[in-house]
C-alpha cells in the first residue's frame, strides 16, 4: 500500500507543505503527495505549475476540473478520490472545522489521520512537535489541531523556561503579549496603516493564543495559569511576543540560556530587528522559513532579583513551527516507531542561532 499525505489548500501553509514533503519525500518514508486546490485561479496558475513540477499531483473537484484544463493544469484526481487514496489529510484551509463535518466524517474510519491548522480549534487534539508528542495515540487521534505558529512560540517558552529542567509544577503564571504582524508577504490584502490592539474575547486566557496552550499542555495532564493579549502593527516581517514567566523555584539568566542551548527546536539571536530575522529565515530557509519553534532575543532576557521572574521577548518564525508539526504528525502517523529518526531529515531548517 502506498503511504500518500494529501494537502488541502496551496496557502502561505499549504504551498510550502507541499514543498517541503516533497523534496524530503523519500527520507519521510513518503510515497506520494497529493494536494486539493478548489477554485481554478489564473493567478495561481505558475505556483500550481512549480508544485507539479515538484512531484506533487493535483487533486480537484469535478465541477472545478474543466477550468483547470482551461489554464493548461491536468488534474490528476478528484477530490473524493484523493481523499479514499491517502493515509494522511492535512488541511490548511481556514474552513477545517467546517470540512470535518461536510466532509472528513466520510471517509474517517480509523485507518486515516486528519489534521487543521492553528485556527480550528476543536477540530482534534491539540498537537506541537516536541512538547506534547508522547500524548499521541496511534489508531485513537484521529483528528489532529496544529496549534498556531504563536501558539508553538508560547508552549516553547513555557517548556525551555519554566518546565525544563525543572518539573512540571514550576510555572505559576505565563503572561504573554503577541505583536503580530498584519499579513504574509505573499498576502496583498488586510494590510493596516497602523498598530491595532486587539479585544480580550476569552473571559480566562484573553485571546486564543493562551487558551490553546492551555489545552496542549492539558492533553499532559496539565493545568497551567496562561494569559494574553494580542496586537497587530503594520509590518509583514515577524510575529513577536513579549513574555513574563513567574517560577516557583528561583533560576537566573545563565541557567536559562543554557536551556535555550540545549533544545535543537529553540534559536536564539542577538539581533533586535525583526527585519533581519526574517531574511535569515529567507536566505537559509525553506520557503524563505526556518523550522525552529522560536527565536528568543537573548538581550531582552531578563530574570528578576530574587530569580521568580522572567521576561523578555522572541520571534515566531512565521509558520515554520507549523510546518513542522505538520510534518511530524504526517510522519508519526506512517511510522510510529521511527518518525523521530525520520525527521532528521528536516535538520538543515533548524539553527541554534540567527
Amino acid at each position: 500500500m502506498k503511504r500518500i499525505v494529501h494537502v488541502v489548500g496551496t496557502g502561505t501553509i499549504g504551498e510550502p507543505l507541499i514543498g517541503l514533503l516533497c523534496a524530503q519525500k523519500e527520507a519521510l518514508g513518503i510515497d506520494e503527495v497529493t494536494f486539493h486546490k478548489r477554485t481554478p485561479t489564473p493567478l495561481d496558475q505558475p505556483k500550481i505549475k512549480n508544485l507539479l513540477r515538484r512531484g506533487a499531483r493535483l487533486c480537484v473537484d469535478d465541477d472545478a476540473r474543466q477550468g483547470f484544463v482551461d489554464m493548461d493544469l491536468e488534474p490528476s484526481l478528484g477530490g473524493d478520490e484523493a481523499m479514499e487514496r491517502a493515509q494522511v489529510v492535512i488541511d490548511c484551509t481556514p474552513s477545517g472545522n467546517d470540512r470535518k463535518e461536510k466532509v472528513y466524517s466520510k471517509f474517517a474510519n480509523g485507518k486515516k489521520l486528519f489534521m487543521a491548522q492553528g485556527s480550528e480549534f476543536g477540530f482534534g487534539k491539540p498537537f506541537a512537535r516536541g512538547i506534547n508528542d508522547e500524548t499521541l495515540r496511534h489508531g485513537e487521534d484521529n483528528f489532529i489541531q496544529v496549534v498556531s505558529c504563536n501558539t508553538h512560540n508560547i508552549a516553547a517558552i513555557i517548556q525551555n523556561i519554566a518546565l525544563e529542567p525543572h518539573g512540571d509544577d514550576n510555572l505559576i503564571e505565563g503572561r504573554f503579549v503577541c505583536i503580530r504582524r498584519a499579513n504574509d508577504i505573499s498576502q496583498a490584502g488586510k494590510f493596516i496603516p497602523a498598530p491595532e490592539v486587539g479585544k480580550h474575547g476569552d473571559p480566562r486566557f484573553g485571546t486564543h493564543h493562551a487558551r490553546d496552550a492551555y489545552h496542549l499542555y492539558k492533553t499532559k495532564n496539565l493545568d497551567l495559569d496562561l494569559f494574553s493579549s494580542a496586537m497587530k502593527v503594520n509590518t509583514q516581517y515577524m510575529h513577536i511576543i513579549y513574555f513574563e514567566l513567574k517560577l516557583r523555584r528561583p533560576s537566573d539568566k545563565e541557567t536559562v540560556i543554557d536551556q535555550l542551548r540545549s533544545n535543537d527546536r529553540v534559536a536564539r539571536t542577538d539581533q533586535s530587528s525583526s527585519g533581519v530575522v526574517f531574511s535569515f529565515g529567507r536566505d537559509h530557509g525553506h520557503y524563505g522559513r526556518i523550522l525552529n519553534q522560536t527565536v528568543f532575543a537573548v538581550p531582552t532576557l531578563h530574570v528578576s532579583e530574587d530569580g521568580r521572574s522572567v521576561r523578555g521577548y522572541c520571534f515566531t518564525p512565521q509558520d515554520g513551527n507549523s510546518l513542522l508539526s505538520s510534518a511530524a504528525g504526517a510522519v508519526w502517523w506512517l511510522y510510529p516507531d521511527e518518525y523521530v529518526d525520520r525527521l532528521q531529515a528536516l535538520k538543515p531548517y533548524f539553527f541554534s542561532q540567527v
